[in-house]
């Protein structure tokens, strides 16, 4: 396209966006903080799930302050759910650098943006065209899929050629007056008209400048990605029950889902149920320093995590005797108490099952 190409293209897309756009809470605001907290949450998350997480986050947070001054468990007890908690633990060290460092005032500039914790390059020009109206580009999932069929690029657009292809792109297609505006609407025609699969390409306000339409390739374009190989794996759940308390622990930072609790939990080789009991009883002794009457399986979850397919199953049991192991952090919780730790999904499931 030439300039007087992006000229039209703009003004066609922009005459779409201000009757078609979608009314969300992250868009009625130039508030540096909602626009921060809304971008990070829709990584990996759609926006239905998102609007409700929104907006307990900001009633709960409602300032960059607030939200530096949080503990960090309260932060991942409003996340739980939304999954990727490095996400949440990243927003309050982010939060802290920000009202320690800049005064509680977010920084206009995309550099240092990224240079805060969990910020990324499309994050930062996301905050800073959206909060702040600077000529910042913007590449992620919508954009990419779209930019990928205006141009009929058929390589692979997360390799370093593909994307500094759409960068240059994203960032040669934005007017000097409004930049963020059309980057709200370059967004919303990838999310609701430019999708994955049977886009709507007769309803797409700048069909005319798309060469994947022009040459019938929108369902090849872009490339996909390289699938990956799934892992299935058993994990054991076991909860060990204390008069009428039950033992959390606290995950580690090396762990997926650092910072939440959970049961004792493990994997084991189902494969082999003839010493199942035995193992399951001794790796809980080696992993808490408790003794433990085995009890009955309550219920058997799966669930996704990255690469793997789980299955887990979930025990009660009794503790009999034996000091905890000082190296972890526990707590001996009653089940009424349960809602005031942030938990897996899956300890979260397994909790509601052991409440009266």
């Amino acid at each position: 396209m030439d300039s007087a190409d992006y000229a039209l293209f703009r003004r066609q897309l922009m005459a779409w966006y201000s009757v078609r756009a979608r009314d969300l809470p992250w868009r009625r605001t130039a508030d540096a903080y909602r626009i921060w907290i809304s971008e990070i949450m829709l990584q990996q998350t759609t926006v239905a799930a998102v609007i409700p997480y929104f907006e307990r986050f900001l009633t709960r947070f409602p300032s960059v302050e607030d939200l530096a001054a949080a503990e960090e468990a309260d932060v991942l007890r409003l996340w739980e759910g939304l999954g990727y908690y490095s996400r949440a633990r990243n927003l309050r060290r982010a939060a802290q650098v920000i009202v320690e460092q800049y005064a509680g005032r977010f920084p206009a500039d995309v550099a240092e943006l990224q240079s805060l914790p969990g910020i990324g390059r499309y994050t930062a020009g996301a905050i800073a065209s959206f909060a702040f109206d600077l000529r910042a580009p913007i590449v992620e999932a919508n954009t990419l899929r779209l930019y990928c069929r205006l141009l009929g690029y058929e390589g692979d657009p997360r390799a370093r050629e593909g994307s500094e292809l759409l960068w240059q792109f994203a960032e040669a297609i934005l007017p000097r007056k409004n930049p963020g505006l059309l980057n709200q609407a370059l967004m919303e025609l990838g999310a609701t008209v430019c999708i994955p699969r049977n886009p709507q390409c007769d309803t797409c306000p700048v069909q005319r400048y798309c060469a994947a339409f022009r040459e019938n390739r929108q369902e090849s374009i872009p490339r996909p990605k390289t699938r990956t190989k799934i892992t299935d794996i058993t994990e054991v759940s076991i909860a060990i029950q204390q008069g009428p308390q039950f033992l959390l622990r606290r995950r580690t930072e090396k762990e997926r889902w650092a910072g939440l609790w959970d049961f004792v939990r493990f994997e084991i080789d189902p494969g082999d149920p003839s010493n199942l009991i035995d193992f399951m009883v001794e790796t809980v002794r080696t992993k808490t320093g408790l003794s433990i009457e085995l009890g009955p399986q309550i219920v058997e979850l799966k669930h996704g995590v990255t690469r793997y397919r789980i299955t887990l199953r979930c025990f009660v049991a009794h503790r009999v005797k034996g000091r905890l192991l000082a190296r972890e952090e526990w707590k001996w919780v009653a089940p009424e108490s349960f809602h005031e730790f942030p938990l897996s999904v899956t300890a979260r499931e397994f909790a509601v099952r052991l409440t009266p």
